[in-house]
């Protein structure tokens, strides 16, 4: 029934399905992309271009090394926690060419952040940038690692180049806080020792784990989604059917801000764009508009990945409306909801649609997305080839077409389950691969989906999922608090901002600034609340549980948005 309704809904010439079992793993993919685009160039940072055949020789170094020079055995997780440099695409296929699963890790996390996922993903090694060493140092010993390999950002560039960048980093911005790791290994150190040296290339089966990608799922505490090589290459063919024939083998330019080590772009950059030979100019801090603007200036690009939060800042910045855009094909959108005004202002100053999507890191990521050539403004397109949505009613029954329910996604890509978690993998994942998605949405008559609510407590801060149960459970940890909710309130500039609400103990005298200030000390930048607000009580039911959807409901009233 479901695959009936779908067979008629793609765009001409668009494919239906895909062959994700036509490729053995990621490697084979890699392998095939490295000797047929040898000299095109693949990542390109701060100057420095590297072609598919040095992503190659220079991964098969890494490899080397940590097959001669590590006590890793195949299977071992080792964490990759960098910002978009060179030096990640050479680590993370190093990695898996050595036989090693990879643990994509923010570098933003905090010291608490590193541990638990540390711990939670029994991670052997470390490859991580020098800005971060310091709470490497604090963290490792508490953890199951035993190599770090620690590189600085301009590791990768010529000889005088990386010297300058690299005390400038250091000794000029101050960045780079001191660090002692006993047995820390240079990057570059690394890769001299594996350059020659032999190492035995890894095969593993597709059903094998490639990566331990980190989240949250639906609530709670980070869990590692378990995602194989068979998931990983068919998200990457299903992404590359949908560019349609825009996208021309060996000739694209795409800009990569956002970063890799999320999944969203690791499959698009790393993998879709591998099997095409295209080009990647990867982007260290987006952040820093008018540096990444002049970034921009130094190519024609031809695509470009983002989220609404990025479009908006571009927009509204005079020298990029200034750019030359006339190669510019495609923008993909994810991690957030579009916003209207934002695509249409983004099409009036570069004349590129954005195409809309939607995934979830346990779907590899992309589920739905809008065909270049047929976007719907307003909808999050159709599911990618060999791939099934339903909609769910709270008994879990499929509910009629056009009616809300909850988003429910099938196919290849669909993660293998939650690493070490049975339990929470059989709450999302049924037996049949019915992946829930807890999202709220609806299935039009032509196939194209719409998200019509939200997950039901998650709060999204500038496309990063922040989970209330984390917030709570650190600043219950703060002397003095009673009883403390998060929530997310629109805010222009980052989509949603985090709003916590506590109820102080008898006799403490806790401020606003405290609250944050110890928020900060243990989490990444962007959960760290933009208001604080103290309270009497905070509504709940009648077993205790505190109401959120109250407080929100609250929020909106005030904002005269409900």
């Amino acid at each position: 029934m479901l695959e009936d309704f779908w067979k008629d809904k793609y765009p001409k010439g668009l494919p239906t399905e895909i062959n994700p079992d036509q490729y053995p793993n990621i490697l084979a993919v890699m392998k095939e992309s490295c000797q047929k685009f040898g000299n095109k160039p693949a990542f390109t940072n701060l100057g420095k271009t590297i072609t598919y055949g040095d992503l190659y020789r220079l991964s098969g170094q890494f490899a080397a090394y940590l097959q001669n020079h590590t006590d890793l055995k195949p299977g071992d997780r080792i964490a990759i926690q960098m910002p978009n440099v060179l030096q990640y695409p050479v680590a993370v296929f190093g990695a898996m060419r050595a036989g090693f699963v990879v643990v994509n890790t923010n570098p933003l996390y905090t010291a608490r952040e590193m541990e638990h996922q540390f711990n939670d993903s029994g991670a052997k090694a470390l490859v991580c940038l020098a800005n971060m060493a310091h709470l490497a140092e604090q963290v490792v010993p508490n953890t199951g690692v035993k190599k770090v390999i620690v590189t600085e950002v301009g590791d990768m560039l010529p000889p005088l180049k990386r010297a300058l960048i690299n005390f400038v980093i250091r000794s000029v911005k101050k960045m780079v806080p001191a660090y002692n790791i006993p047995g820390m290994v240079k990057f570059n150190d690394a890769m001299a020792k594996g350059k020659g040296a032999r190492f035995t290339e890894a095969n593993p089966s597709n059903d094998d784990i490639a990566v331990l990608q980190y989240t949250g799922g639906t609530t709670g505490v980070a869990k590692g989604a378990m995602l194989t090589h068979r998931n990983l290459v068919a998200n990457m063919l299903q992404s590359k059917a949908l560019m349609g024939s825009n996208l021309h083998d060996g000739e694209e330019v795409i800009i990569c801000p956002l970063p890799l080590y999320h999944i969203y772009a690791f499959t698009f950059h790393c993998m879709a764009m591998m099997i095409s030979g295209n080009h990647n100019i990867l982007i260290t801090n987006p952040r820093d508009i008018s540096a990444f603007v002049k970034e921009l200036s130094k190519v024609k690009f031809s695509g470009f990945v983002g989220l609404n939060t990025l479009f908006v800042a571009l927009a509204n910045d005079e020298g990029f409306r200034k750019l030359d855009f006339s190669n510019f094909k495609v923008t993909l959108s994810g991690g957030m909801a579009l916003q209207l005004a934002t695509a249409e202002r983004w099409k009036q100053i570069t004349g590129c649609q954005i195409c809309e999507g939607y995934g979830m890191t346990e779907t590899s990521p992309v589920a739905t997305v809008n065909p270049i050539d047929n976007v719907q403004l307003g909808t999050i397109g159709i599911p990618v080839p060999s791939t099934l949505c339903k909609i769910i009613d709270d008994a879990g029954n499929e509910v009629p077409l056009g009616e809300r329910g909850e988003l429910c996604v099938k196919g290849p890509q669909v993660m293998k389950g939650y690493w070490n978690r049975p339990d929470a993998t059989a709450e999302i994942l049924d037996s049949e691969g019915w992946l829930k998605t807890g999202d709220i949405a609806i299935i039009q008559e032509d196939g194209y989906l719409r998200i019509v609510d939200r997950k039901k407590d998650m709060i999204l801060v500038s496309g990063f999922n922040v989970y209330p149960n984390e917030l709570e459970d650190v600043m219950a940890a703060i002397p003095g608090v009673a009883q403390c909710a998060a929530i997310g309130v629109p805010d222009e500039k980052s989509g949603e901002a985090i709003k916590v609400f506590l109820v102080k103990a008898a006799g403490a005298s806790l401020t606003e600034q405290q609250v944050k200030d110890h928020m900060r000390e243990n989490l990444t930048a962007y959960k760290v609340p933009k208001f604080v607000e103290f309270r009497d009580a905070l509504p709940t039911t009648n077993v205790g549980k505190i109401l959120r959807r109250e407080l929100r409901d609250e929020e909106l009233k005030k904002l005269g948005t409900k």
